[in-house]
This record gives C-alpha cells, sequence and structure tokens, in this order.
C-alpha cells in the first residue's frame, strides 16, 4: 500500500462526511405537544419535529419536516390526532415547517429562521398555526376519520372533552447523525404507524388510505399529493 495517498484520502473523507453533515443536519427541531381535558383528566402527547432547510447543490430551496403526527389517547377508544398539515382552502403540507417559528413571534419573539436552534421556553400554539385536528372511530379504519375543530372538540368527542393547549418548544439539536437520545440529542419521534396501522401497507396501499381518511375527515387534498405525508415525514 503507498501510505503517501493515506492522508489526502483521510482529508477527502472528512470534507465529505462533513459536508453531508452540513447538508443534512436539521436548521432546528421544535416538540409538538396537544393537551386535551377529559372527564378523567388531562391526556397529552408530544412528538419531536425536525425542520431541514435546502441546503444542497440542487438550488431547490425547498424546506422540509421530519416527524410524525401527534397521537393522543383519550382513553375510552377515543383519540386526537394532530396532523402534519394545515388547511388554506385545501390541504396545505408545507405550514408545518413554520409552525415553531409563527408560534415564537405570535408570543412576542421577533425571531428569523436561521436563529430558530438557539430559541427556548413553551410558546403556545394557537389559531391559524394550529394544524388539523382529526379523530378517529377506530383507529384501524382510516374511513372512520373525523375532522375536529380546536374550538369544538365536545362536537366529535362528546362532552367534557376540550383541547387545554397545544404549544412549541424548540430542543436541541443534538450530535446529528448520531442523535439517538439523552446528551446526544433527542430523535424525531416515530411510531404513528403502531396507532393507525393502515399505514403499514405497501406505498400504494398506505396512500390510499391516507386519502381515504382526508376525505373521510372532509379535508381536500386539492393538487397530486401523498397524502400519507399528513401522517409521516420521512
Amino acid at each position: 500500500m503507498n501510505f503517501k495517498y493515506v492522508g489526502p484520502l483521510l482529508l477527502l473523507a472528512a470534507l465529505v462526511i462533513g459536508d453531508q453533515i452540513r447538508i443534512n443536519r436539521p436548521n432546528h427541531k421544535y416538540r409538538l405537544t396537544v393537551e386535551v381535558e377529559t372527564p378523567e383528566g388531562v391526556k397529552s402527547a408530544s412528538g419531536i419535529m425536525a425542520v431541514h432547510p435546502d441546503r444542497s447543490y440542487s438550488r431547490g430551496g425547498k424546506t422540509s419536516t421530519k416527524g410524525d403526527a401527534v397521537f393522543v389517547d383519550l382513553g375510552g377508544g377515543k383519540n386526537l390526532v394532530a396532523l402534519l398539515a394545515h388547511i388554506d382552502k385545501s390541504l396545505e403540507l408545507d405550514e408545518i415547517n413554520y409552525v415553531a417559528l409563527r408560534a415564537y413571534k405570535a408570543a412576542g419573539q421577533n425571531v428569523s429562521f436561521n436563529q430558530m436552534s438557539r430559541m427556548t421556553g413553551t410558546v403556545p400554539v394557537t389559531g391559524e398555526v394550529i394544524p388539523v385536528l382529526v379523530s378517529f372511530g377506530d383507529p384501524a379504519d382510516p374511513a372512520s376519520a373525523r375532522r375536529v375543530q380546536p374550538d369544538n372538540i365536545e362536537g366529535v368527542l362528546g362532552k367534557g372533552i376540550r383541547l387545554r393547549g397545544i404549544s412549541a418548544e424548540v430542543v436541541p439539536n443534538g450530535i446529528w447523525p448520531l442523535d439517538f437520545g439523552g446528551p446526544l440529542g433527542d430523535p424525531v419521534t416515530r411510531g404513528i404507524e403502531a396507532k393507525l396501522p393502515w399505514l403499514n401497507g405497501a406505498d400504494n396501499a398506505a396512500g390510499k388510505a391516507a386519502e381515504k381518511a382526508l376525505q373521510a375527515a372532509g379535508v381536500r387534498t386539492g393538487e397530486v399529493i401523498d397524502s400519507r405525508d399528513a401522517f409521516t415525514r420521512k
């Protein structure tokens, strides 16, 4: 082996790895928490989302989010799910990228997108910043989905069930891609497929099931999209 090439090869490898980390590291992560008041007490669930700007050489400039919809088990077979989507005449999938940013701004903090990783504290998610909320009469049946309005959860889920609040909190990026938990940083939350098993099907079947769920909830998808993106982003 000619060792005179080892140094340059190691340097090249380090440059390539470093560039991939730069490209793929999240701009920021945030925890989205949903709290619901029920006759049995407050029920809550949360999920960590990772927001990724386009730092590649494609010049596409498209920001994306990785994470899962937040599923709150309310007990008694009832549930509330905060989708990775908003409504603007029809389904809007990109607004989830800016939930934390808009929530911090609404709370009076004049922060830019590039400053988000330095933010601390929890802020409420209110008004138009709230993602689409749905509930499944049977989580195993996408056709059982129903749209839930934040100010009238009782109308779908019954008396005594109210939205206590939704909040966002920026969490440390951690040592990406080694963010497996603890001091390395919290990873993106996964597991929605265990709650909504029809998402486990083959791509085509899962996509059709997700589309059926959105249609059952009365959510128009508008342009051609992958309906699974409302439930999970890889």
